[in-house]
């Protein structure tokens, strides 16, 4: 018998992020959208924050909110659980245009349910930041996690000075967020935005930010609503069910995820793939295949644990599409951290395949096998555990524990690194990737994948 791919045809393609983002699920996304007959790239958590970068036909662009397929013209669904942040979307829709995509908005369709991010989320974000000081939790800075914040703390009734996660309500919630429904009635709009600014108006004084007129955020979002295709998700999943592939691009990486993460520097999101697998189950389009990526090293933006950090790597390894955020940080490198990955595999439920892009790189760092030290419940034989539950100062006390963990590493190269990156991740390794570009993606057949 031939050799057969490992990624399979016919099915839905979950793709994750194994770390804490930037694992390259913007270019593999669009390798799968090259390569197949994708119906529709699903955009199922986060929002705007989420910057996937592709490479393709000799231009680079950089996907927010349109997905990482857009550049082979395969249509995006931004589902429910996605935060939609219209000045982003127009933003973004003028770069393809100046790429060569003609009408972007005749590819999008958007669940009326998605929340909608506001200038007014995003000073709140950026005040709640500056106030921290020293302490700041790592935010991009782009109002997402406040979006859906705001909205639990509406369906809370949230009293003033009440604590939600780990945010304090300014003053009492209203009843309910702006939502994508709302964007095409005015009187709608300007209802929700009053709120809203009510809402964060002792926030918004203790900083330095200031709030654009209620008339004019009005008018741009009525005109942004004007753009959308607005649908259930649902119903444009079955249909692009039956046209070919689904593929679903997952924002940011399973070790940021709202609940499971190492808070308090996580994000405001399911990153993790239960919430995309159970809505492809309930459009009728069966079991999906889940697609785990990881670099051959491990990386992050801005404040949070990173165990096997090395500061020397950051300069040994080029890092074209990536730099420092006045709100999110500096870009940090570290080895590649065979314990988060092993964690990563656990916060999935498992994964089906795995891809690893970086390896031009792979013979410059090391791989961690384990950690010495990490004390209590969730640390077992220099690794970690995954207990289900929904105990935020549970994850915090791993966070802080990790700070004194000693990683123990050794050297590694493409070969050993593939071997290690399949044991820890309990899958094959059925995609990889020696550089940025489309062409340097290469799929991996199942008896070469079967032998990492």
């Amino acid at each position: 018998m031939g050799e057969r791919a490992s990624i399979p045809t016919g099915v839905p393609i979950v793709v994750v992020g194994l770390g804490f983002g930037d694992e390259s699920k913007g270019a593999t996304v669009d390798h799968l959208c090259a390569t197949r007959d994708v119906s529709v790239v699903v955009r199922g958590n986060g929002g705007a924050q989420a910057a996937h970068n592709v490479v393709a036909g000799g231009v680079h662009r950089t996907g927010r909110l349109f997905g990482a397929g857009s550049l082979t013209r395969t249509p995006t669904l931004l589902t429910a659980a996605t935060l939609v942040d219209p000045e982003a979307l127009v933003r973004e829709a003028w770069e393809l245009v100046e790429l060569g995509v003609e009408d972007p908005f005749d590819l999008l369709t958007v669940d009326p349910d998605a929340l909608v991010t506001t200038p007014i989320h995003r000073l709140a974000n950026r005040t709640r930041e500056d106030l921290r000081g020293a302490g700041r939790h790592g935010s991009c800075g782009m109002g997402v996690g406040e979006t859906a914040w705001f909205d639990l703390a509406c369906r809370a009734g949230l009293a003033a000075g009440a604590v939600l996660g780990n945010l304090a309500a300014p003053a009492d919630a209203p009843g309910a967020a702006l939502r994508v429904r709302d964007l095409a009635d005015r009187g709608s709009i300007r209802r929700r935005l009053v709120e809203l600014e009510r809402f964060y108006h002792p926030l918004l004084v203790r900083g330095s930010h200031e709030v654009p007129s209620l008339a004019v955020m009005t008018d741009e979002l009525a005109e942004v609503g004007a753009l959308l295709r607005v649908e259930s998700s649902l119903g444009c999943l079955a249909r692009a069910g039956e046209r070919g592939t689904v593929v679903v691009e997952g924002a940011q990486g399973v070790l940021l995820d709202e609940t499971y993460g190492f808070h308090p520097h996580t994000t405001w999101s399911t990153t993790r793939p239960t919430a995309a697998r159970t809505l492809l189950a309930r459009a009728g389009l069966g079991r999906a295949y889940t697609l785990g990526l990881t670099r051959a090293y491990t990386t992050r933006h801005g404040a949070g644990p990173l165990p096997s950090e090395d500061a020397s790597l950051v300069g040994a390894l080029p890092e074209p599409h990536n730099g420092v955020g006045e709100y999110q940080g500096a870009w940090r490198t570290g080895h590649l951290d065979l314990v988060l990955l092993d964690y990563a595999r656990q916060l999935c439920g498992g994964v089906d395949g795995v891809g690893v892009s970086h390896l031009d790189v792979a013979d410059r760092v090391d791989a961690v096998l384990r950690y010495v030290g990490g004390e209590g419940a969730a640390w077992s034989e220099g690794g970690l555990v995954h207990r289900p539950g929904r105990d935020l100062d549970a994850m915090a006390a791993i966070t802080r524990s990790l700070a004194d963990v000693v990683p123990v590493r050794e050297p590694t190269d493409v070969d050993r690194t593939l071997a290690l990156v399949s044991r820890a991740a309990g899958a094959p390794v059925v995609l990889t990737a020696h550089g940025p570009r489309r062409e340097d993606r290469s799929e991996r057949t199942r008896s070469r994948a079967a032998l990492a």
